[in-house]
C-alpha cells in the first residue's frame, strides 16, 4: 500500500474544525497523550483511510494501536493510534463497528494486521438519508455510497425575529411560527416522497436543530428518526453543493489528531 502524498486538500474533505485537547475520557493512559498537545479534528474519506494511516506512520514512526470504546475496550468504537514520537490519532467511524476481538498491538506485524482490517472497519453505511433544513431553505436526499442518487432542494421564507414590542411583536411571532410550520411541513412531505422511497441504513441531519427536531417528530418519519445518526449542524444554508458536501462528510472517518511538534492550523474557514 502506497504512502499518502500530494497536497493536503486531496486527502481530506473540505471542512475542518478546530477542537481542544483532552476530549477522550478513557482509562487507558495511551489516550491521555491527546491532552498533552493541541488537537484538531479532521475528516478523511473512507477510501483514503489506509493511505492516511500509512502517511501517519511515515511522519511519526512505528505505532501502538488499540481498538477501544467509551465504556469497554472490546466494543471497538474507535481506533487509537499512538506513535513513538508522542503523536496520537483517534479514528471514529459513522457507525461504531466491532474490531473482531482485536485488542491492539505494538509491533510492525500487528500494525500491518490492523491496516488489513482498517478499510472494512472504516466503511460507512451504504444507504444514507439526508435531511438539512434552515430558516429559508432545505435539502433532502438519498445517497448510495459516495453518490447522491436523488434529492430535492428548495427555499421557503421564514421571517427573522423583530425587536418590535406589544401587539406588533405578537403579530410577527405568529407569522413567523406559521412560516416555520410551513417550512417543516414541506420538508416532511419531500422526505416522505424522496428519502423514504427506498430503505436507508443511517441518517444525516444538519441545519437548525429545532427545525430538524420538528421534522423528525412527525410520526410518519419515525423509522427514519430511529436510524443511526450523524449530525452536521455547522453546515451553511442548504443548497445542492452543501447537500453533496454533507454526504461526503457523513461518510468520512473523523480523526482527532495530536502532533506535539506540529503547529496547529485552523482550517475551519476552508472552502
Amino acid at each position: 500500500m502506497g504512502i499518502a502524498r500530494g497536497p493536503i486538500e486531496e486527502m481530506f474533505t473540505t471542512t475542518f474544525a478546530q477542537v481542544k485537547g483532552g476530549i477522550v475520557s478513557d482509562r487507558d493512559s495511551r489516550l491521555q497523550r491527546v491532552s498533552q498537545a493541541a488537537a484538531r479534528r479532521i475528516e478523511v474519506d473512507p477510501e483514503r483511510i489506509v493511505m492516511w494511516v500509512n502517511g501517519f506512520v511515515e511522519r511519526h514512526g512505528e505505532l501502538t494501536w488499540a481498538w477501544t470504546g467509551t465504556s469497554s475496550a472490546s466494543t471497538g468504537t474507535s481506533l487509537v493510534l499512538s506513535a513513538a514520537d508522542g503523536a496520537t490519532a483517534i479514528l471514529e467511524t459513522f457507525v461504531p463497528r466491532s474490531s473482531s476481538g482485536s485488542s491492539g498491538g505494538s509491533s510492525a506485524a500487528s500494525t500491518s494486521g490492523g491496516l488489513d482490517m482498517l478499510a472494512g472497519w472504516a466503511e460507512p453505511p451504504n444507504r444514507l438519508a439526508l435531511v438539512l433544513v434552515r430558516r429559508g431553505g432545505y435539502a433532502v436526499g438519498r445517497g448510495e455510497g459516495p453518490t447522491l442518487v436523488s434529492h430535492k432542494v428548495g427555499t421557503r421564507y421564514v421571517q427573522s425575529r423583530t425587536a418590535a414590542g406589544g401587539w406588533s411583536q405578537q403579530r410577527f411571532a405568529r407569522r413567523r411560527k406559521n412560516q416555520a410550520d410551513g417550512l417543516v411541513g414541506s420538508v416532511i412531505e419531500h422526505a416522505l416522497r424522496i428519502v423514504l422511497a427506498s430503505p436507508s441504513d443511517a441518517l444525516v441531519v444538519g441545519g437548525d436543530k429545532a427545525l430538524v427536531r420538528d421534522v423528525l417528530a412527525d410520526a410518519r418519519l419515525s423509522a427514519l428518526a430511529a436510524l443511526p445518526r450523524r449530525e452536521l449542524f455547522d453546515l451553511p444554508d442548504p443548497k445542492l453543493v452543501v447537500l453533496e458536501r454533507a454526504l461526503r462528510r457523513a461518510r468520512a472517518v473523523r480523526i482527532t489528531l495530536s502532533e506535539p511538534d506540529a503547529a496547529v492550523v485552523d482550517f475551519s474557514t476552508a472552502v
